[in-house]
């Protein structure tokens, strides 16, 4: 890979004609990355659990530099199964015939506390949102990614995805399973176009960074729209052929 993908300046369009959905897309980076996208051309599927604010981004990308009316697509990870996948997978379908990109972005923090002390069904909880329900949705949605001719997936890592620390619990199980979720799903894909990659975000100012870090100070973070880069390029066409890798924001 010769792009520096924490640089990376998406070119006026790069986005054009793509339909790409965003878990996640209500708040944080998912919304950051929404937003920018559609400016970039894309036609975004905007995934949440909570219809008013997933309208309130709406609008903001209604009203901004975006040709594009974004959809919609309110589902609640943590209780959805498959009906409401294939549900989702038929409604794209339908409306777009393919899905040229998919970010994972919707995650939840769990508890920080010791695994000697975790809460059994917060675990399976966590480690459903975050690792089970991106696995479900990427299965059901894979006939429509290699519709595509460009496709690509980008998930959401983070550095305790890729080093174990205390009181990380649950999400850094789930991280380090989604990185190797990315590596295999690549593997299986490499004599296919798609590409498939993650992204560790780093610190950014996300509601769940405050829940991990509540007296942290703020501005010792990057807002969401300083930390886009990377997934810009993974899921514009300068990224062709870069599949399998765990890439920087910051």
């Amino acid at each position: 890979m010769n792009v520096d993908a924490k640089t990376y300046q998406s070119p006026p369009g790069a986005l054009r004609d793509r339909v790409v959905l965003v878990t996640g897309a209500s708040n944080g980076i998912g919304k950051a990355l929404a937003i920018r996208a559609a400016e970039l051309g894309a036609q975004v599927i905007l995934h949440g659990r909570n219809s008013a604010r997933l309208e309130a981004v709406y609008d903001e990308i209604t009203h901004g530099e975006s040709q594009c009316r974004p959809s919609i697509a309110v589902m609640d990870l943590a209780k959805a199964g498959s009906e409401e996948y294939m549900s989702l997978a038929e409604s794209i379908e339908q409306e777009f015939g393919r899905l040229d990109g998919l970010v994972h972005n919707a995650a939840i923090l769990g508890q920080r506390l010791s695994i000697e002390q975790y809460d059994a069904a917060e675990w399976q909880r966590v480690l459903h949102v975050n690792l089970t329900a991106p696995f479900a949705l990427t299965q059901v949605l894979l006939p429509l990614l290699k519709a595509s001719q460009d496709p690509s997936i980008v998930f959401a890592s983070s550095g305790v995805g890729r080093e174990g620390r205390p009181y990380w619990g649950a999400y850094s199980v789930s991280k380090f399973g989604i990185e190797a979720l990315t590596q295999i799903l690549a593997a299986e894909n490499k004599h296919v176009p798609i590409r498939v990659n993650c992204i560790n975000p780093g610190p950014t100012r996300t509601e769940l960074r405050l829940q991990a870090y509540p007296a942290e100070d703020k501005s010792a973070s990057k807002p969401p729209a300083e930390v886009l880069s990377p997934y810009l390029f993974l899921l514009g066409p300068d990224s062709q052929g870069v599949t399998g890798m765990s890439l920087d924001s910051q």
